[in-house]
């Protein structure tokens, strides 16, 4: 699923597309929006929220979209060939004069309106990418449930929107703690927050995610995807395993020297 840097990238780019654009074609390819016809209506603004993407429109109307694993939002130029995936993969089309952004594989996708957009995000914890991010929130629902293990507690965006898999088992490397170790065991919770949001608004501008400073081939993330290769600071195999509840365990990467703390035999 994306981070939500790369959910804040979807949104600048989508926004410098459209944005003050009056759409010349709407096409929602879902059964419940099939009759919905948008043209003739300006897109205000296009913003994220955590993982969440929320079109505005003039009419007072929000098209919200999340990606989840495979969805996305692919921009072209009027007359441009789309080549994002098979027409059956499209789920929504917005085109104006000059530009028409299509979503391929999008599997959620409702209309509401603007003043009710609490409805689909009001849930999530303060947005690490927001104008109105508020670290001392994120700190203090990071620390409600202080037994809970912190890269479960990183995950839930109600705590705090727009880390995902990648950002958890980094954070957890970076701060010297294995990912099953429980909030109240982390050293300064609130350092672990200030970098989850340095790091995030780091990467907001580029595709990927560079966690070590190092651009080359295999050394950008300190341990996700790195599962038995040494590790960059040590030397020692990276492990892996899966954390989470049965049927949303997420697989997660961890240096069992660099990192103190409980492993996944904890979870049980």
């Amino acid at each position: 699923m994306p981070e939500g840097d790369t959910i804040w990238l979807a949104a600048h780019r989508l926004r410098e597309a459209l944005a003050g654009e009056v759409l010349v074609q709407s096409d929602l390819r879902v059964p419940r929006l099939a009759t919905t016809d948008l043209r003739g209506h300006r897109i205000d603004d296009v913003v994220a929220r955590g993982k969440h993407l929320l079109f505005r429109i003039d009419n007072g109307l929000t098209l919200h979209s999340h990606l989840r694993m495979d969805g996305a939002w692919q921009i072209y130029r009027t007359g441009e060939r789309w080549r994002g995936g098979p027409t059956h993969q499209i789920r929504a089309v917005l085109a104006a004069a000059e530009r028409t952004a299509v979503g391929y594989r999008l599997p959620v996708l409702d209309l509401v309106p603007t003043t009710r957009e609490d409805t689909l995000v009001g849930h999530l914890g303060p947005d690490l990418l927001g104008l109105d991010w508020d670290r001392g929130e994120a700190v203090r629902r990071l620390l409600a449930v202080p037994d809970r293990a912190v890269g479960e507690a990183l995950l839930d965006q109600r705590n705090l929107a727009g880390i995902g898999n990648v950002y958890k088992s980094e954070l957890c490397f970076l701060r010297g703690v294995t990912p099953w170790t429980p909030v109240s065991d982390v050293a300064d919770p609130g350092r672990m927050v200030d970098l989850a949001q340095r790091l995030l608004d780091a990467n907001k501008a580029r595709h990927g995610h560079v966690t070590t400073g190092d651009m080359r081939r295999g050394r950008t993330h300190w341990v996700y995807g790195r599962d038995h290769q040494p590790c960059l600071r040590c030397g020692t195999t990276i492990r892996i395993a899966e954390q989470g509840p049965v049927g949303e365990a997420r697989v997660t990467y961890w240096c069992p020297t660099c990192q103190k703390g409980p492993g996944p035999e904890a979870a049980s």
